[in-house]
This record gives structure tokens, C-alpha cells and sequence, in this order.
């Protein structure tokens, strides 16, 4: 007699699985009901922290450019020979040169620079703790697969344009930080009334939906490019953007001028030199591209074959061959940062306290119109970036209604909030959503121990900066690409055909990659909406005064049908006028894509009664509508023989 095979006994990973979704924790952040695991969601934290890890050093490096709170006083008295030491500066042919506001321009003080480095490393700090606690509130509170971390963006906008370089702008590091604090207590107000979330409501249906697909081409924009990303995208002095991929040594920077601060070379005024944007010569040689395109093709191949971790292969993969030096793909090459960059590198470890930056606010220079404008400024800029991410993360995580909202917006919506607050006191520029966690969504994260997750990791970057500071642009680059691949599936939901909808979410969709900022193509969006649509606007508000309206008595169609004798209920004849239906009773139409009531008429003629018109009304736009009838508050669509119709099927 046949024996039964014994049943194959589960993995460890299935057990651990297992477990944990019986657990408390595990009813707690939902993992059965969303259909996700536990080693899933560390996995999905895994790769968002792997494609957002290099805010760690990028938002310290553009922090730091502001000057943070060294000031002129941190420069040194100099020899006027700068090959000779301070102690030796003494005879006729030498004089020592007192330090003053030009100190702090190049050629830098070796004094303020020193400030600068602490500076940094304060930042870097900074910038790991703020955003480990943004994680842990979002994940703890929201539920959310969302990681957050000072913005880019808005943190050059801070350093460049309201600090200005090393100090130069016409608000100081300290005031600015103090905008970002009462910004973000007001942003918590907002939240906490749940008025973010009804602003958000008047974001347009067109531009919620190309937001997503905005996003992705942001992404893939900043994957392309040299500083963050493989570099196949430089600039061109007459047409902005080219190909590139050339090696450092044929790249140069942007854009040193002469000017009046210190009677030399220096930085343009408000803003920094973009390092190595632009390729001279050699195009298409750089190494480090073609290795970022290796890394791209195995993240490419494992997505194809729907392999787990895609990003984190690519990720690890190009990581591991840069940290080799003496190579031509080498993160550390044999220049003063290159040097300086692998000497941190080879620490490991390393624990370092804020010194500086910590609870640096001052509140001396709120009397200044520059302080309001700032703080005005991002306030506006975090509504509409904030939104815009949330939302099209929710969609892409599938977690949206019909009305696009979703559970844990209202603690989502605080918890951003809270965290820019915590940044401001960390001495950081704002705290966002960042649209890097669609990587973590992508590899199956649906619950909030993906943010957790992502906490985790920068927890242990206060012991493994050197590491995770070491990861090279041209290894993130490629996910960002392929996330901008995945959210570009949301423009099957824009109605192209209707120029009205299509026209917005293009403007949307366009203006985020070629601005730079999710807040622009936000408000684009939205000013294309409105403008498109103000004649509709005008039309309805005219209706609604009385203005075009016609009534029964008036309207010779109408009395002619009814006194043959084909009437309803109402003793409204039921003719073939759209018009003259119309214009009599309009209770509801229902766009039959949507199932939404789009409109109604309130003519005095028409009663809450039942009325009931089957006509077919195909619209200006060319989308089929129907009239519906109002009953009980309820408005569904009827088929020809007056009964109501499924949600989900056709009148």
C-alpha cells in the first residue's frame, strides 16, 4: 500500500511569517489584511532606505553650503604670505591680515572651513535623526509604507536662496530655521483640524491622478544625471540639457563670476556652484555610467522575471565594485575630497553629536518682511509637495478610493507635519514625504513596519555614517529611473480624449521633471484647471441666479408634447428636445466611467419627487451620460425599463 509523501514542512521565513501575523504587532499594522508578510515589509524598508540613503550626505553638503552657524568671527588672522605660518609672519616683508566678511568666500578662511566641516557632521546627524523620527511616527501612528527625510528642493531652497551661500542671503541660518518651526506648527494646526486633507480635496481629479506620473519622470530626471544619478544627463549652455556620461575629468562646474563681495572669484550671488554638471568633451566615456547601466540592466532583468529585491541587487551590486579604489569607477578617487571621503569611509563606525545646529533657532528677525516670505514660501511649497506625494503614493500603493482618499491619510498628513517641526529643532531644512518609498511599495511594502524599517536603518547610521554616506549616485541612480517607470502606469486614467481633463494633467505631468519641484507642477495643474474651466463655472452660477433658465410655461415643446397626452408623473412630457428635458428637470448626471454625479440642477420646477428620465445624453466632450433619478438620497443610473443599474454596469 501507497504511503502518502509527508507534507512539506515550512520554511523558516514562512514561520517567521506566520508568527508575526498572528502576533498582536501583526493585527496591529494589518500585514494579513493588506496582504503582505513580515520579511516582505523588511525587505520594501531595505530598498527605500538603499534609494533614499543618499540624503544623508547630499542634504548635508547642500546644508552646509548655507554657512549653517559659522560665521565671520570663525575665520583666523592670516600672514599675508599664505606659504608662510602665523608664528613666522613677522619682519617688513610680511604683515598678518585681520579676518573680515570676505573671509568666508573663496579662497575660504581655513578657519571658517573648519567651521564648515564640523558643520557637516552635525548635518549628517541631523539629517539621520529627523528622519529616523519621521519614519517611526509615520509608521507607528499612519501605517503607512512611507519614509521620510529633509526634501530636495526645498533644502536648496533654503541653503541658496533664503540663507544664501555661506551666509549671503537676507535671512540667517538661525531666523530661517525659526521659519521652518512656526511653518510647521501651523502645517500641525492645519492637519490636526483636518483641513489639509478638505485642501487637498480642491486638487482636480486630472491633476491628482498625473501627479503619480509626474513624480516617476522627477525621479527618472534626477536618476539621469550626474550628481545624483548615472549621468547620462548634462547641461548645455543652448539647450539645457544633453547627453552626457563623460569622466570626472572632462566634466566642469557652474558657475563662477567675478563679484563685489570681495573683488574675486567667487560664487553667483544666493547660490553655490553646481559641481560637475557640464561634460566638455569625451561624451558617453564615463565608466561610472556604464556601471550604473549594469546595475540598471540586473534591476531591469529581476523586475521582467519578477524577482524580489530587484532594487537591492542593482543597489548592492554597483555599490560593492565603487568602493575599490585605485579603479575607474572608484567612489574615492585620488583627489582632496576623494581622500578625505575614503578616510571617513574607513572608520565604519562612528558616533558624532551635535554640537552646533541643535536648537539653533532665533527669533531676532521675525520683524523682517524676508522671514514672512520665507516662511509663507515653504509653507505653500510643503502643502502642495506633501499632497501630491502622499496622494500619488496611496495610488500606487493601491490603497485609494473612489475619492482618492485613503485610510491613515489624517495621521499621515500629522505626521509630516510633526517631523518638520523635529528637523527645525534639529537645525535641518524641511521634512517630507519622500517619493523614493514607491521603491519599498514596489517590493510588496503595504504597512507601516516598512517605515519602521526604514527608522531601523537610520538608526544604525549614527554608528555606520562612513558606510551608507559612501554610497555612489551612479548605484541609486538606476532604481530611480525604474520607480519612474512603475508610476507612469497612472496616464491610463487620464482621459485624454476630453481637453478639458488632458490639458491640466499634461501641464502637471511636464512641469514637475522640467522644474524640479512637485509643487510647481502641482499649482501649473491647478491653475490650468481653473483657468479651462471658469466658463463652465460662469454657465452654472448663471443657472443658479435664473439667468437661461426656461420653465414649462414657457417653453412651447413642451406644452405642445404634453397636450398630446405623453406625459409622466409630473405631467412633464418626456420628448425628444435634450434641451427642452433639460432645461425643465435635471435631477442628477453620472458620468457612467466613474459612477459620480457630476451635476445638478436646482430649477424651481423640479421637485425631490421621483422623476424618472432613461434618455441617453452623450456629452460637449463625447463621454456618454445619463440622466438619473433622485430617490431616498440615493442617485443611480436606470436602464431602459426604469430599473436602477449596478455600479459597475452600463445604462
Amino acid at each position: 500500500m501507497a504511503t502518502l509523501p509527508e507534507p512539506e514542512k515550512p520554511s523558516l521565513p514562512t514561520k517567521i511569517n506566520t508568527f508575526v501575523a498572528n502576533s498582536r504587532a501583526g493585527k496591529r499594522f494589518k500585514l494579513a489584511e493588506r496582504n503582505t508578510s513580515f520579511t516582505t515589509e523588511l525587505r520594501a524598508g531595505t530598498a527605500t532606505f538603499l534609494t533614499m540613503a543618499y540624503i544623508l550626505a547630499v542634504n548635508a553638503s547642500i546644508l552646509t553650503d548655507s554657512g549653517g552657524t559659522c560665521s565671520a568671527s570663525d575665520c583666523i588672522p592670516l600672514c599675508s604670505d599664505p606659504n608662510i605660518a602665523l608664528p613666522n609672519c613677522t619682519g617688513p616683508s610680511y604683515r598678518i591680515i585681520q579676518p573680515d566678511i570676505s573671509c568666508k568666500f573663496p579662497p575660504v578662511n581655513p578657519g571658517y572651513q573648519n567651521c564648515l566641516q564640523k558643520t557637516r557632521k552635525d548635518l549628517i546627524v541631523a539629517t539621520t535623526a529627523s528622519a529616523l523620527i519621521g519614519c517611526l511616527i509615520m509608521g507607528i501612528f499612519a501605517n503607512l509604507p512611507l519614509a521620510l527625510a529633509p526634501g530636495m528642493g526645498t533644502n536648496a531652497y533654503f541653503a541658496y536662496s533664503v540663507v544664501g551661500f555661506h551666509g549671503s542671503g537676507n535671512v540667517p541660518y538661525k531666523s530661517a530655521l525659526t521659519a521652518i518651526f512656526i511653518e510647521g506648527l501651523i502645517f500641525l494646526f492645519i492637519s490636526a483640524l483636518g483641513l489639509r486633507t478638505k485642501l487637498a480635496k480642491f486638487v482636480p481629479k486630472p491633476v491628482r491622478i498625473s501627479s503619480s506620473a509626474g513624480i516617476g519622470l522627477f525621479l527618472a530626471f534626477i536618476g539621469l544625471q550626474n550628481n545624483e544619478g548615472i549621468g547620462l544627463v548634462s547641461y548645455s549652455s543652448s539647450t539645457l540639457v544633453t547627453v552626457g556620461a563623460c569622466p570626472r575629468s572632462s566634466r566642469a562646474s557652474l558657475a563662477p563670476v567675478m563679484t563685489a563681495i570681495n573683488g574675486t572669484v567667487s560664487l553667483l550671488p544666493g547660490g553655490s556652484v553646481s559641481g560637475d554638471i557640464m561634460c566638455l568633451n569625451n561624451r558617453m566615456e564615463s565608466h561610472t555610467f556604464w556601471l550604473g547601466i549594469v546595475g540598471f540592466v540586473i534591476i531591469a532583468y529581476c523586475l521582467v522575471k519578477n524577482i524580489k529585491g530587484a532594487m537591492i541587487y542593482g543597489i548592492v551590486f554597483v555599490t560593492a565594485i565603487s568602493w575599490f579604489r585605485n579603479t575607474s569607477v572608484t567612489a574615492f578617487p585620488s583627489t582632496e575630497s576623494g581622500n578625505s571621503a575614503y578616510e571617513y569611509f574607513k572608520k565604519v563606525v562612528d558616533v558624532h553629536v551635535i554640537k552646533s545646529t541643535a536648537g539653533a533657532l532665533s527669533f531676532n528677525g521675525m520683524g523682517e518682511g524676508s522671514f514672512w516670505e520665507a516662511l509663507v514660501t515653504f509653507l505653500y511649497v510643503d502643502i502642495l509637495d506633501t499632497t501630491g506625494t502622499l496622494y500619488s503614493m496611496a495610488r500606487f500603493a493601491g490603497f485609494s478610493d473612489l475619492n482618492g482618499d485613503f485610510e491613515g491619510q489624517y495621521f499621515a498628513f500629522m505626521s509630516d507635519a510633526a517631523s518638520i517641526v523635529v528637523g527645525s529643532l534639529l537645525g535641518t531644512s524641511p521634512v517630507t514625504t519622500f517619493i523614493e518609498s514607491s521603491t519599498g511599495i514596489r517590493e510588496g511594502g503595504r504597512t507601516g513596519l516598512t517605515a519602521i524599517t526604514v527608522a531601523g536603518y537610520f538608526f544604525l547610521a549614527f554608528f555606520f555614517t562612513p558606510l551608507l554616506a559612501s554610497i555612489p549616485a551612479w548605484a541609486v541612480g538606476p532604481p530611480l529611473i525604474l520607480v519612474g517607470v512603475l508610476m507612469m502606469r497612472s496616464v491610463v486614467e487620464i482621459e485624454w480624449d476630453d481637453m478639458k481633463q488632458a490639458i491640466p494633467a499634461f501641464v502637471t505631468l511636464i512641469l514637475m521633471p522640467m522644474t524640479y519641484s512637485v509643487a510647481y507642477g502641482l499649482i501649473g495643474g491647478i491653475g490650468t484647471y481653473i483657468v479651462l474651466h471658469l466658463s463652465d463655472w460662469a454657465e452654472i452660477l448663471s443657472r443658479r441666479v435664473g439667468i437661461g433658465k426656461r420653465s414649462k410655461a414657457n417653453n412651447p415643446s413642451l406644452k405642445e408634447e404634453a397636450t398630446n397626452g405623453n406625459t409622466n408623473d409630473k405631467g412633464l412630457q418626456l420628448g425628444q428636445d435634450k434641451d427642452d428635458i433639460l432645461s425643465v428637470c435635471l435631477p442628477a448626471i453620472v458620468d457612467e466611467r466613474s459612477h459620480q454625479m457630476i451635476g445638478q440642477d436646482e430649477h424651481k420646477d423640479c421637485s425631490n419627487e421621483d422623476v424618472r428620465l432613461t434618455k441617453q445624453l452623450d456629452s460637449e466632450n463625447g463621454r456618454k451620460m445619463s440622466i438619473t433619478e433622485s430617490t431616498d438620497g440615493l442617485n443611480l443610473p436606470l436602464s431602459d425599463d426604469n430599473k436602477p443599474i449596478a455600479p459597475c454596469e452600463s445604462a
